[in-house]
This record gives C-alpha cells, structure tokens and sequence, in this order.
C-alpha cells in the first residue's frame, strides 16, 4: 500500500515528504551508493537530484584538481565538494537555495565531512566580497533557464563563465569548469580562455560530463583526456588538440578485426590520431570505424571480422530473418529501416554494421564480440 495512502506515521513529517524521501534514496542507490548506505542523509526534490553528479563522476573530478582549498561555487547536494574534501583541507560549498544549503549541510555533518563550510551565498557574490584566494575553484552552472528548460550554451548557463572568467582567474590559478556534454568542443574553445585540458567523461559509453581546465598561466598544449569508466575498468586515451588536427589517417577495407570507438572518444573528434597513434586503419573518412590485422587494446568495442558484403540485392538475402545487433556509421538507413526491410530480430552473438568502406561502397559486416 502506498504511504500517502496510510494514516500520518509520523507527528512531524507527513507522509507526502514520507514518500518523497523513499522514492528519492531509492533514485539514488546506483547513482549516489555511499549517499544510500549512509543513515540520517536527508534527499532534496527530483530535479536537484537528477541534476547532481553521480559518485563515480565526481571521484574522476578530485583526481583532476590539487591543493589544500576549493570553492565550490554551485555546490547543490554537495556530492563534489563531498569527493573534493577527501582531497583538499579546506572546501567552501557555495548554494543559493536555502533549502538545498541546509540539506547539504546536514548531509555533511552526517558524511563526517568537517572541513566543508557550506554557506548560503551566490557564490559569484561570495568570489567578489572575499579577500581569500584559493588553490582552485570548481564551478558547475546551471543549464535551466527561467522556465525551467534545458539549455547548454555556455552564455545561457547560471552563473554566466564567460562573464565572470576574469573574476574566476584573479581568486584561483586554476579553475575547473563542467559544461552540458552537448556542448560543442571548438564552440567552448572560442568562448573560455587559457583552456589547460578538456576531460571529456563517460559511464557505461553514455557521455556525462565535459570538464574544461583553465589556469592563469600560460597555455603551452591543449590536452584533451577521454574516459569511459565501465563495470570491467577504465578506458582512457589522451592527445594534444593540435596533433589531431595535424594527424593523417590511414585507410583499408575490412581485415581481421574491427574498431568502434567508445562514444567520449566521439565526442573528442579524435578521428585521425586514434588511426596514426595506435596503428589502425579508417573504413571510410566519415564511418569513424577501425581495422586491423592483428587484434590491439582499443578504447571502445572490438570484433572479429567473420564476412564483410557489398550492399546489393543478391548479398542482402543472408540477412533475412537473422538475429542480430545492428549499428549504423555514415549509411543511408536507420537501425529501425534496417531491421524492417529484413526482418532481422534483435539479439544474438552477431554484430552487423552497415556502413561505407574506403571506394564509398555502402557494405555490412558481419561480426562476432572480442573481449
């Protein structure tokens, strides 16, 4: 039976927040598992909790920056700066919302996380009144606007970065910065100065975060990291941004093995030093699909190449009825179209992938999982 259904259970908590807490500590089981574990933490509404980074996200941001203090000028839950104490003597969690000030406040008490001073403060007020400087400064603005929709460009955001980046500069030699991850990679480039690293982070092959480093010093190379962090370990690959626009790809049709790329390495563009740095060869310009003869480690899927056809009517009768997993890169028909015109069910060991091969021949290729 549902709890508001029942009678009140308790004298000072109606069973409307009741509910509200059960439903919210179960959302965050998976994201927020130390939250959950955890007695007396006290959840905030639906949408701050969906709006907060998720632990494993947030330990990969404390590994990025150092020093002994840290503001957190848009603090929310406090699941950052929670992960950022463990590194840091000293954190300043900065929260607007008095609602979600006090909950994080109490949640830290709760945590044993003695050296965060949470206070109720804009914390681009915060930056301007203080005469302390800080080792480094982490900022999270938010991509709602007043109507409560969803926005990513960097100008639309709550605080405004661009505008206040001077500020941002003059407090801290280093401050790291996280963006919608629709955000466009040269767009950002154009509109924030000094940018040290671009970390571009995954979970299970969904991108979650695009993290911009800036320090006042001088800009030597611009590194890009990419992560995918997954149930089986931590797929990593990092270039300069110059290298990748310099780089020159290689081509071949299908050999042994096939490459795809996990999705923050797509995101990154890191289109031809993937090919020049690990020795691997692009299908078509446009596919962003590997081969090679000899099986290499490789940030994203790889495959055993069994068959390998031209798209025409004779080869597209060994795809009627199969059962099967169906990707599609630079090919005219949708996964949907596909498996509709085949009559090819989902599932199976095979993986089929349609795309162009290096003469724009559209081709599948059908192949098996390596691990």
């Amino acid at each position: 039976m549902s709890v508001l259904l029942k009678k009140p259970l308790f004298e000072d908590v109606s069973n409307k927040e009741l509910a509200e807490q059960i439903e919210a500590y179960h959302k965050t089981k998976k994201k927020l598992p130390h939250w959950s574990k955890s007695a007396n933490i006290y959840y905030p509404n639906k949408l701050n909790i969906e709006q907060t980074s998720s632990e494993i996200t947030a330990k990969y941001k404390a590994e990025i920056l150092g020093g002994k203090s840290l503001v957190d000028l848009t603090g929310g839950l406090g699941v950052d700066s929670y992960f950022f104490s463990k590194k840091f003597e000293k954190i300043i969690h900065c929260e607007i919302s008095e609602n979600l000030s006090v909950i994080a406040r109490h949640n830290f008490k709760e945590l044993g996380a003695n050296n965060i001073i949470s206070l109720n403060k804009n914390g681009i007020e915060f930056l301007r009144e203080t005469k302390e400087r800080f080792d480094a400064i982490f900022v999270d603005p938010s991509r709602r606007d007043s109507l409560k929709k969803k926005v990513f460009m960097l100008q639309d955001c709550t605080p405004d970065i661009i505008e206040n980046l001077e500020l941002l500069l003059n407090k801290s030699n280093q401050v790291l910065i996280k963006t919608s991850p629709l955000l466009d990679i040269s767009l950002g480039l154009k509109e924030l100065t000094n940018v040290h690293e671009i970390h571009i982070v995954a979970v299970e092959n969904e991108v979650k975060e695009l993290l911009w480093l800036i320090k006042k010093e001088a800009l030597k190379e611009l590194t890009i990291e990419t992560v995918n962090i997954h149930k089986k370990g931590v797929q990593q690959f990092q270039f300069d941004y110059k290298d990748e626009q310099e780089a020159t790809a290689t081509f071949s049709n299908p050999l042994q093995y096939l490459y795809e790329p996990n999705s923050a390495i797509l995101k990154s563009g890191a289109f031809k030093i993937i090919s020049q740095q690990l020795g691997i060869h692009k299908l078509h310009e446009n596919s962003h699909l590997y081969t090679s003869e000899n099986i290499i480690h490789f940030p994203g899927r790889r495959f055993r190449i069994e068959k390998f056809l031209p798209y025409n009517r004779k080869s597209q009768r060994e795809l009627k009825g199969i059962k099967a997993n169906i990707s599609t890169r630079n090919f005219p028909l949708s996964v949907q179209e596909i498996r509709s015109k085949h009559k090819i069910q989902d599932g199976g060991s095979h993986y089929i992938f349609f795309t162009k091969l290096m003469d724009a021949t559209t081709s599948f290729l059908i192949c098996s999982k390596t691990p």
